[in-house]
């Protein structure tokens, strides 16, 4: 059986996010699947990292984490990133010791171990701006600082990323077609 940690990571339950969400959770339930949904707004999530240490609703979603077989992000890009509030999430439940720890080969020199292994990820992310902008000038995207990063750190190499472009703009048959790309992700795990 598929156990599957959800994070959601926008503000506004009738953005394309929620629709993303809402549909996901609709195709994971006729699968069988088991999803352990999070709302970081309506929980409320602190993001802000200050070297303190992980206090209990990280450590409550670490351990949901550990149940879990897949890592679900769904949230817009701001400015180039995620809303800080994921941000801090991956700052702090995805953090050393407890997601990964380095391997010190000599003086400050090492290379990450990952915790996470065996485990998949998948990532929803939608944009305002037209795909070919996005592309073509901006190189340091989530894509990359995710998939090639903070996945990767951890352990976690099998990575599925849908970006969806434009979508204030797109046609009503356009989002049709999104949300049927995130059911036929859903039926691929």
């Amino acid at each position: 059986m598929k156990n599957i940690f959800l994070v959601y990571g926008h503000y506004n339950d009738n953005s394309f996010n929620a629709a993303i969400r809402e549909t996901f959770l609709e195709e994971a339930k006729e699968k069988g699947f088991s999803v352990d949904c999070v709302d970081l707004y309506k929980e409320k999530f602190d993001p802000v990292f200050a070297g303190e240490k992980p206090d209990n609703t990280v450590l409550d979603h670490q351990k949901r984490i550990e149940k879990s077989n897949i890592i679900v992000l769904i949230a817009p890009i701001w400015n180039f990133r995620m809303p800080a509030i994921v941000e801090g999430w991956i700052d702090k439940v995805l953090s050393p010791p407890w997601a990964f720890r380095f391997k010190k080969i000599i003086g400050n020199y090492g290379y990450p171990i990952g915790n996470l292994k065996g485990k998949r990820a998948v990532v929803f992310c939608t944009y305002g701006s037209p795909q070919f902008a996005i592309r073509t000038f901006f190189l340091n995207m989530p894509t990359k600082r995710l998939r090639r990063g903070v996945f990767n750190i951890c352990g976690i190499t099998d990575v599925i990323y849908k970006r969806y472009f434009a979508v204030p703009f797109v046609s009503d048959q356009k989002r049709k077609k999104f949300l049927e790309d995130v059911r036929k992700t859903v039926r691929s795990l």
